[in-house]
């Protein structure tokens, strides 16, 4: 059963309220936690799978399309070895092989230098819009 529900403000049990459009534009519209070596997602919301593009390559694609590629995304990426660095460049082009953002699709690189990319073994994903 669809419904639709009209409201300016919401309120929880303890009578705090914000406006809706804190609730509409300040909420996360995908998140993801995944292993880099493998692209296995551990937790996400609106994530539907992990693409690895190359090593440290990434392709995030998303369950339900947004309504445009003029999103946001914020990244972090670490290791458990004491060698690895993190890094996360969002979107890039050269020399990574990922492509430009789409309303289901972007890409991600956890680089160690301006030439080579790593697996690192957290890796977390935001998108907003």
């Amino acid at each position: 059963m669809a419904g639709t529900i009209v409201a300016d403000t919401l309120q929880d049990g303890a009578g705090n309220s914000t406006a809706m459009d804190n609730a509409i534009y300040g909420s996360a519209k995908a998140w993801v936690n995944f292993n880099g070596s493998g692209g296995t997602i551990r937790a996400s919301y609106n994530v539907s799978s992990i693409t690895v593009s190359a090593t440290g390559q990434f392709l995030v694609n998303l369950t339900n399309a947004l309504s445009d590629a003029n999103y946001a995304v914020i990244a972090s990426a670490s290791s458990t070895a004491s060698n690895a660095a993190g890094g996360v460049n969002i979107m890039t082009g050269t020399p990574w092989s990922v492509l430009t953002p789409t309303t289901t699709q972007f890409g991600i690189v956890t680089p160690i230098s301006t030439t080579t990319a790593t697996a690192l073994t957290y890796t977390c994903v935001a998108v907003f819009r």
